[in-house]
């Protein structure tokens, strides 16, 4: 190949991978909450997963994205591994849609696709439209990178060299799974590297190879590149929970399995069978026929569309019954070192792939946050009328994990902010920030409690028990309010959220009524000024607790 193929080649791929890009930002973005509804319905029924993976792939286009998407999920505590078991199975049936795609060869209406989509970007009045503009335009892109591809190509059908190369791959499948495998590993996209391979069938350069049939040469190759796909999710694993690099492992394990048993029986067939392989024959006779320079040959851009279509297809179902014992088997090769519940919070910037998946996972998070801060302060308040020190340092370590979640969640709003979110979610995303914000401050006021426990334990205060009694009425009203909002929160309830703001007007006058008869007391001598000063404190933060659960209730009616 000369410099000037080679440079040809490159751009016409680039320009492939580009549309391809395009048309997947578009049809994320028309599927908008689509994809998170696909999502949420998955249950541990297989066939719904596989189902959810092939149409996510559909959607995305790509794979690789939808495993490191599952990836992102299984990390933030979104999926479990047997329900990423059979999405991933299902993204590599969605993924051989491309293939197919490029087998219609409507290379030749390439610029009036991208035509016809500029012209609906340009003129579009609507959000919706423009995304459908994009969508074509990305359709157009992607055959002109095919059409400069094929084009570039030809030439090869007349250099033995590489048609030799192409013969040795089919004479040794083991050279053929190698070269499939690399490229799509350099590549990053099995998408991409189909789309070359089909660009060298559209050239005509498969049917220029004698004595052996092509699908012998494809076969291999296809299946080292859904081995190669699985690079980019490996990649992606690094530095993600233990489960999520189970997950990748699955991945892998499934496309290795799927490639060995293939090979195998096509080694089987080869040996028994003196002849035309009948798979091969079947697939080429679905495939049907094309012209290429005014001759009448096999449509190879078919049988390879075909070929990964049957094999993906054929790999699920002989696969699904063992996928328990697989996914089973990798977790016990892999043991889980015990995750503690308050590690922080479970977000993965791989969600921002689609923005109405990771505004959905920041509310989980954020009532993560809230049962956490939530059960810190049940602590500090029993540390208090329990006196109990080890209870204090149990609320000052949370405290750390509850100002890591403010940071994290916060920072991950900043970066779903500049993503495009659905229409009236930026509202509720400004909403999130003072909700996270008012929940840290109810951390902070928890943590003054424990505090005020400490000081308590450290000059051997003592409370009456009328102020005890006082104390423990108004610590289960406020917890109350805390644990309904952060229930509020999870649910959109809209009923916890009035009942937390009714409670609210209960505490505050509560408030005024335990401060004067304290005051009455300390008057009376029932009560010392040290005890009289950690109850009127007390009191103070439990108040303040109350006022920031009331604003939270206020995001939830907004």
């Amino acid at each position: 190949m000369t410099t000037e193929m080679i440079i040809t080649l490159i751009g016409g791929l680039g320009l492939f991978i580009y549309g391809m890009n395009v048309m997947s930002d578009g049809l994320k973005a028309v599927a908008g909450d689509r994809v998170k509804k696909l999502l949420e319905v998955l249950t541990n029924n297989r066939i719904m997963a596989i189902l959810v993976g092939t149409v996510v792939t559909v959607i995305v286009q790509s794979s690789s994205t939808t495993t490191v998407m599952i990836i992102g999920f299984v990390n933030a505590g979104i999926m479990n591994l047997f329900q990423a078991a059979g999405v991933i199975l299902g993204a590599n049936i969605g993924t051989t849609i491309t293939a197919q795609m490029v087998a219609l060869k409507v290379d030749h209406f390439a610029p009036a696709f991208i035509g016809i989509g500029m012209l609906v970007i340009l003129l579009a009045k609507k959000k919706r439209q423009r995304q459908i503009g994009e969508v074509i335009l990305g359709f157009g892109i992607l055959f002109m990178g095919i059409g400069l591809m094929s084009d570039t190509l030809k030439p090869l059908r007349d250099n033995e060299a590489f048609v030799d190369i192409l013969i040795s791959f089919g004479q040794n499948p083991v050279l053929g799974l190698l070269a499939g495998l690399g490229i799509t590993a350099i590549i990053q996209s099995s998408s991409a590297t189909i789309g070359l391979l089909q660009a060298i069938a559209l050239s005509g350069t498969f049917n220029a190879v004698d004595g052996i049939s092509t699908l012998a040469i494809i076969v291999p190759i296809l299946l080292g590149m859904n081995i190669g796909t699985c690079v980019t999710a490996m990649l992606s694993s690094i530095g993600t929970t233990i489960t999520a690099r189970k997950a990748a492992i699955i991945h892998l394990a499934v496309n290795i399995v799927g490639s060995v048993w293939v090979m195998l029986l096509m080694g089987a067939i080869t040996l028994i069978i003196k002849g035309d392989n009948p798979i091969y024959v079947f697939i080429q006779s679905i495939s049907g026929y094309t012209v290429i320079d005014g001759m009448r040959v096999h449509d190879v851009t078919k049988e390879i569309a075909n070929t990964h279509t049957l094999f993906n297809i054929a790999n699920t179902i002989i696969l699904y019954p063992f996928m328990d014992p697989i996914v089973r088997f990798i977790d016990k090769l892999i043991p889980d070192k015990t995750e503690h519940d308050e590690k922080g919070p479970h977000l993965d910037k791989r969600l921002l792939e689609n923005p109405s998946v990771a505004l959905g996972q920041a509310v989980k998070e954020i009532t993560r946050m809230g049962r956490l801060t939530n059960k810190n302060l049940h602590t500090s308040l029993e540390a208090i009328l329990q006196k109990d020190e080890a209870k204090c340092e149990k609320v000052f370590r949370r405290e750390k994990v509850i100002n890591d979640f403010a940071k994290e969640i916060t920072q991950f709003l900043v970066l779903l902010s500049n993503e495009e979110l659905p229409e009236g979610k930026q509202s509720q995303m400004m909403d999130m920030f003072s909700c996270v914000h008012d929940i840290e401050r109810i951390g902070d006021h928890a943590e003054n409690l424990a505090e005020l426990a400490q000081y308590r334990i450290d000059n051997k205060v003592s409370f009456s028990d009328m102020a005890v009694d006082d104390l423990k009425k108004m610590m289960d009203m406020v917890e109350k309010v805390c644990h309904d909002v952060v229930e509020g929160l999870e649910e959109g309830d809209s009923k916890a959220a009035l009942s937390t703001i009714k409670l609210e007007d209960e505490i505050d006058e509560m408030e005024e009524k335990l401060r004067i008869s304290h005051i009455s007391r300390l008057n009376e001598g029932v009560c010392n000024a040290p005890s009289g000063i950690i109850f009127l404190d007390v009191v103070s933060n439990l108040e303040r607790i109350g006022d920031h659960a009331t604003n939270i209730a206020e995001y939830i009616l907004n």
